[in-house]
């Protein structure tokens, strides 16, 4: 949910990766073989305690990726393609795009664009579930032809189903 998830993916950016969003980018999208079972604290490194401690409430844990999985026919697990079509049936409700100016959060049930939040946006910022009740810190994208291909990235699954991540950025399909 963009409550959770969008502070931590502006604090990562900030602290973590230092403000380039290709790392994030390969940290996040690349780096993985099959997706995100939860994004952890480690996204916070660098960033000040008291924001940490703003962010999850003192608690810390880990990321975990889907790496555990076995396939029905035993063969290695592959990478799932998440579009506009197949996000539903994935039970993803939001969708996160990596993009050079700030992340834009989609809302699966309003597919299409969404309103782009400014990387330099303090991750402190109250963001609820309903981007209309966000603060004015976010822009609306104009939408692109192409859609780019998109990677599943789960938040912390103890309250909320999968979102996905992508990176806007050419050349960045797998």
């Amino acid at each position: 949910m963009p409550s959770h998830l969008l502070p931590l993916l502006l604090a990562a950016y900030q602290y973590k990766f230092g403000r380039d969003v290709e790392t994030m980018a390969q940290h996040l999208i690349d780096d993985i073989a099959v997706g995100w079972d939860e994004l952890g604290t480690d996204l916070l490194d660098g960033a000040p305690p008291t924001l940490v401690a703003a962010l999850t409430g003192g608690e810390h844990w880990p990321s975990r990726t889907l790496d555990h999985l076995i396939s029905p026919d035993g063969s290695p697990p592959v990478r799932m393609t998440v579009t506009d079509t197949t996000a539903s049936d994935l039970g993803m409700p939001w969708g996160y795009i990596l993009h050079p100016q700030g992340v834009e959060v989609i809302s699966m049930a309003h597919s299409g664009t969404g309103p782009l939040v400014a990387w330099d946006t303090d991750p402190g910022t109250p963001f609820s579930d309903h981007p209309a009740h966000w603060p004015a810190v976010t822009t609306r994208r104009t939408p692109t032809t192409s859609p780019p291909s998109a990677r599943p990235v789960p938040p912390k699954p103890t309250y909320a189903p999968p979102v996905h991540l992508t990176a806007a950025a050419a050349g960045r399909s797998r």
